[in-house]
């Protein structure tokens, strides 16, 4: 049952915001609103997840791991069908927000249920919970046009039908699931603990796994804003640009499954430091060799999806306990996420100024090379809160 229910959240935590880019054509034609201002729907959940994500702790640490994730559930739904609703566009922005802050706390808490309830198996089910999150997203945005398409000429029906749809046909499944496995922990165990939410902050380990989540953020979202675009400047046509999006998020689950693997014995010391070389020889292959994106879409994706999965395993690894797994969550996630809201900005007006895609790559080689910097140190047998 707690394999269910883990399933079940993952699958939610990311269609609601994966489904709105391939619907925003028709959001601004039945809303008004230009396009470069829905663009800032993205950004406004990064945004949020950065803001809301240091807090998520102290929601944890009063209704328990079990109450605060059931409750992020709840606000999930509330947000989607917020979002939906029809007449001012208002409803839009207030839905967003509210979707962002419930995502930040199921983001933030989920690896430290996973500490919690597979001490002995965190790998493996961090693999899993990761692979869940990107093939989610990757089907949400697939179905999204289908389903708008439901609804005849009705645009503004359409979309907003897309989004409560792909956001929440699962989630009163995953809202009885989770409530089934865990309310005896809800009824008779302790809150989750009194880890110091500031002094994490403080500490260098937790600073360490934080930058290792900011610059695999910085690749993974400036690879999912921008690869399609990179792809159709090479010559190739939109519907084939499209497949290469496809088959580098195919193999983003590829990477997060292979976690379990890699992470084992001493890979568990040098797969954060030597992960980021499949980014790298993909990035400098698309310098070297556009013509070839088909193919340089492999190692990015397995580079981005083990990245995640990694990410997500350092904050469970270098805690004692899920009370501190939990407040490394969410600092990092929180440096994470302000790092990646960054990057897809920077990589698009550096493109704009230059006209370019070589100087703009350099970024995330940047980003890779520190990524691999800061993984030889996070990987290291120490724990936060620890002198």
């Amino acid at each position: 049952m707690a394999i269910v229910a883990l399933c079940l959240v993952a699958v939610m935590m990311r269609p609601a915001i994966s489904a709105v880019g391939p619907l925003i054509d028709r959001m601004s034609a039945d809303t008004g609103i230009p396009l470069a201002l829905l663009g800032a729907l993205s950004t406004i959940v990064l945004i949020t997840w950065a803001v809301v994500s240091p807090f998520a702790h102290g929601f944890g640490r009063r209704l328990g791991l079990g109450g605060a994730v059931l409750a992020a559930l709840g606000l999930l739904g509330v947000g989607l069908v917020v979002r939906s609703l029809p007449g001012s566009s208002v409803w839009l922005w207030i839905g967003t927000g509210l979707i962002g802050v419930a995502l930040a706390i199921g983001n933030v808490l989920m690896p430290a249920v996973i500490k919690r309830d597979f001490p002995l198996r965190v790998p493996l089910m961090m693999g899993v919970y990761s692979a869940i999150l990107g093939g989610a997203g990757a089907v949400a945005s697939g179905l999204a046009v289908p389903f708008a398409d439901l609804s005849g000429g009705d645009i503004g029906a359409g979309w907003r039908m897309s989004l409560l749809l792909t956001g929440g046909a699962v989630l009163p499944f995953a809202l009885i699931t989770w409530w089934l496995a865990s309310r005896r922990g809800m009824r008779t165990a302790a809150p989750v603990g009194r880890a110091p939410r500031i002094g994490i902050w403080r500490d260098p380990v937790a600073w360490l796994v934080a930058a290792y989540m900011g610059v695999q953020s910085t690749s993974f979202y400036v690879l999912v804003t921008w690869l399609a675009s990179v792809s159709i400047a090479t010559g190739r046509s939109a519907a084939i640009a499209g497949v290469d999006v496809m088959v580098y998020q195919l193999f983003s689950l590829v990477g997060s499954l292979a976690v379990a693997l890699v992470m084992r014995g001493r890979g568990e010391r040098i797969t954060p430091a030597l992960l980021p070389a499949l980014g790298v020889a993909g990035v400098v292959g698309l310098m070297i060799w556009p013509g070839a994106v088909g193919f340089w879409v492999v190692p990015l994706g397995l580079f981005s999806g083990a990245s995640l999965g990694v990410s997500l395993t350092l904050m469970a690894q270098r805690a004692r306990d899920h009370s501190t797994s939990s407040a490394l969550s969410g600092m990092s996630q929180s440096v994470g996420y302000a790092i990646a809201a960054i990057g897809p900005v920077l990589f698009g007006a550096i493109h704009a100024a230059t006209g370019s895609w070589t100087l703009p790559l350099i970024i995330l080689l940047v980003a890779m090379t520190l990524q691999a910097a800061f993984g030889i140190y996070a990987a290291r047998d120490r724990y936060v809160l620890e002198r």
